[in-house]
C-alpha cells in the first residue's frame, strides 16, 4: 500500500503494485500573475512589465520588475536630457509598476543597474538615492554594457517582496 494525497492535502490510502509510482504532492501549484500599467511603458516585447509569486496581499510573494529603460509611458519615446533625466524617468517608471502592484519603494529589496558607460555611476546614483531612502536599501548591483535598448544611458530591474 502507498499513500496518496488529495487536492485537500488529506492523505488517503490507495492499492498499487508499482512501488515506483510517486505519491501525489500536498504543495499547491504556484501562482504567477502578471502585472501591469498604462502609467509605465509597455513591455517592448514578448515580456510582461512585472511578474507577481502568490496573490495581491500575500505576504512574501515576489514582485519581479522587468529592465526598464527611459521610455515616457506617454509617447513611448526615449526621454529627452542627460543621464540624471533618464535616471528619473526609469526610476518613476518603476514606482508606477509598484504601485501598480500594491507595493512602494521601501519594498524593494534588489536592484540591478545597467549602464552605457560607467562613468556615468555617480550621477545615477544621486538620482537613485532619492527614490530608496528608507532605513533598509535595497542589495544593488551595477554593471557597464555595451548597449542598451533604444539607445537609452541606464536600465534597471527591481524585485521587490511584499511585506
Amino acid at each position: 500500500m502507498s499513500a496518496s494525497v488529495d487536492p485537500t492535502g488529506s492523505a488517503a490510502s490507495a492499492a498499487s503494485t508499482d512501488s515506483a509510482t510517486p505519491a501525489a504532492s500536498a504543495a499547491p501549484a504556484a501562482s504567477v500573475t502578471a502585472v501591469s500599467t498604462a502609467a509605465a511603458p509597455a513591455a517592448a516585447g514578448p515580456y510582461s512589465q512585472a511578474v507577481s509569486t502568490g496573490s495581491t496581499g500575500s505576504t512574501g510573494s515576489t514582485v519581479y520588475i522587468s529592465g526598464q529603460v527611459p521610455l515616457d509611458p506617454a509617447t513611448g519615446a526615449l526621454v529627452e536630457g542627460g543621464i540624471q533625466a533618464q535616471a528619473e524617468r526609469v526610476l518613476t517608471n518603476i514606482g508606477a509598476i509598484l504601485e501598480a502592484a500594491g507595493l512602494s519603494y521601501a519594498d524593494v529589496v534588489k536592484t540591478t543597474v545597467l549602464l552605457a558607460d560607467i562613468a556615468d555611476f555617480k550621477a545615477v546614483n544621486e538620482v537613485y538615492a532619492r527614490f530608496f531612502t528608507g532605513p533598509v536599501l535595497p542589495a544593488r548591483a551595477a554593471f557597464a554594457v555595451a548597449g542598451l535598448p533604444l539607445g537609452a544611458r541606464v536600465e534597471i530591474e527591481a524585485v521587490a517582496l511584499r511585506p
